[in-house]
């Protein structure tokens, strides 16, 4: 039966453009990349690539199949034969090796690599990972844990334990990799990880063995976990942890001895298994000096944040790239969607959030490969800076997340679309990894404990502020009032401390973030940061009169997203 025009919907799509390959579509991406080396571009632009095509094709495909069919615990075999096997659906492993063909962490971890990258190794695997958590957030947190193990095996372990172990985490099949994960909470602390009551006893055969129970054990298929426990006659609190490595095979080839007494319903990131474990005389191996467990915890902590900050920017950006082409193919009363006002002023809000926790985030990054290489201003710097990035993008993805399914309206809120799976998994950034009122403390104690953390800061934000006086005075006077702040913050009691760190973090972040959008203009990504850096500019000025809409061209180069 032939539709007449009377009969034919209000709204309807126009000539389809769409993104084939998220990374060629990425004017932003590839403009950060090309301030890499000519080697590290040469050696990753394949793969780069590769990956941008994945993220954009088969893996949605792949990424929804896995969420919708989670992960399965099988205690038990047939004939009663104790399993703890996690069973997941083939779409899984399929994703894993799409990962490790995208050498994410490879180009981390290879000798000779990390040898030849040892100055941008961090950036040009975390390139890779943002491609690859546009479509798939959820298997991002067991790659990530991996690549903290391999950290601390790097750092921390002995010659035997790096030979024998790192090789395994450099696999590039999927289902043969040993992957990572670290266990702290537990039901008697939760955040406050000092009361940990896991207790591990010497053993005759130079193991250790534990006895407790965690609560929140992400990739607790892991084949190489890190877990803190306390010593006999170990202090209270936190000085009294040690770091413990468990295996789950053995060297002699049995299973160790833990108990998984179930899976974690979770509201999104459903693709990999988070769950409860019981250690029961469980194997483990003393992990560096006893009682200096958290501290050595903290460092693979610090690389879950900034990979949480990631997965933020990657989780902000897809939301957006599925608003913007929905959009530049929707008609909506007689006009394409970014035609209208209201449109285009989300658009320009959403946009400068992400362009600005883009640059902050990929500063982080900077930070830890400088950081790595013996820059101890560097460090510093990261110490604040990881907190910081942690608790500021995980907070805007879930609200660009939002922002954009009500952009695309009822077709947003549909399960066939990704938006439902995007907003669901965005939701565990602000909570994992430290929830944003315990990452608030740990910024008041980087102001109080740090100081050269914060000097370091504010001398970035007065170097970028100051050429630019002139064109945003509002930026510079603001920045000044702050670090006036800074120096009070720590004579207050401590209830007003807190309240007032807090509030001090929540203006100071903006102020650096455009520091660093004027660190890294050029002539190119000028598109993109000028318009971010008036919406900033307007916004901390708090103009109550009427602003004139951004044009749909300031749209355009906003999103510096090119479709096929």
């Amino acid at each position: 039966m032939e539709i007449t025009k009377e009969q034919k919907p209000a709204t309807v799509l126009s000539s389809k453009r769409f993104s084939h390959n998220f990374y060629s579509s990425d004017k932003i991406l590839q403009n950060y990349v090309s301030k890499l080396s000519e080697q590290g571009q040469n050696y990753m632009a394949d793969k780069y690539h590769w990956i941008g095509e994945q993220a954009a094709g088969q893996m949605n495909e792949l990424s929804m199949d896995a969420d919708k069919h989670g992960p399965e615990l099988i205690h038990r075999t047939a004939y009663g034969e104790d399993k703890q096997q996690i069973k997941f659906h083939p779409s899984y492993w399929t994703l894993m090796d799409i990962a490790l063909k995208s050498e994410m962490f490879y180009v981390k971890w290879n000798a000779a690599l990390m040898e030849e990258f040892k100055s941008e190794r961090h950036r040009l695997g975390f390139v890779s990972g943002q491609l690859y958590s546009m479509s798939e957030l959820g298997q991002y947190c067991p790659i990530a844990m991996t690549d903290g193990a391999a950290r601390l095996v790097h750092r921390y372990g002995d010659e035997a334990m790096q030979e024998r172990i790192l090789p395994k985490i450099l696999s590039m099949d999927g289902k043969e990799l040993f992957t990572g994960a670290m266990y702290l909470t537990e039901k008697s602390g939760g955040s406050d990880v000092g009361k940990n009551q896991t207790m591990a006893t010497v053993a005759d055969d130079g193991y250790h063995l534990l006895n407790g129970e965690k609560w929140f054990c992400s990739n607790v298929n892991a084949e190489l976990t890190f877990v803190l426990a306390r010593t006999e006659a170990a202090p209270a609190g936190t000085r009294g942890l040690s770091l413990f490595l468990v295996e789950r095979i053995l060297e002699d080839g049995t299973r160790n001895d833990f108990h998984i007494p179930r899976i974690k319903e979770k509201l999104g990131v459903r693709s990999m298994a988070t769950g409860e474990v019981i250690f029961k005389d469980t194997k483990a191996r003393l992990f560096g000096a006893p009682g200096q467990g958290l501290k050595i915890m903290l460092d693979m902590v610090g690389l879950m944040r900034l990979y949480n900050s990631i997965s933020a920017i990657s989780s902000s950006r897809r939301a957006l790239v599925e608003a913007y082409q929905h959009l530049l193919n929707r008609v909506l009363f007689d006009k394409n969607g970014l035609e209208h006002a209201l449109i285009r002023d989300q658009f320009e809000e959403l946009c400068s959030l992400y362009a600005a926790d883009f640059y902050l985030t990929w500063r982080t990054v900077e930070a830890l490969d400088h950081s790595d290489n013996g820059n101890q201003d560097e460090a510093d710097l990261f110490r604040i800076l990881v907190p910081m990035i942690k608790y500021w993008t995980s907070q805007n993805s879930v609200y660009i997340a939002r922002e954009c399914m009500e952009l695309m309206g009822g077709l947003g809120y549909i399960e066939d679309t990704v938006m439902p799976k995007i907003f669901r998994d965005a939701q565990v950034l602000p909570i994992w990894e430290g929830s944003s009122n315990v990452i608030v403390l740990d910024l008041l104690r980087a102001l109080q404990r740090s100081p050269r953390s914060v000097e370091l800061l504010f001398a970035e934000i007065t170097q970028y502020l100051e050429p630019n006086a002139e064109q945003y005075p509002e930026l510079k006077q603001r920045a000044t009032q702050l670090q006036s702040q800074a120096e009070m913050i720590p004579h207050m009691d401590r209830d007003a401390m807190e309240s007032a760190s807090k509030q001090f973090f929540k203006r100071l972040i903006p102020i650096y973030q455009c520091a660093m959008m004027l660190r890294i203009r050029d002539d190119e990504n000028s598109q993109w940061i000028d318009p971010a850096l008036q919406f900033f500019s307007k916004k901390i000025q708090g103009e109550t009169g009427f602003q004139k809409p951004v044009s749909v061209e300031t749209v355009h180069d906003l999103m510096a997203w090119v479709t096929d």
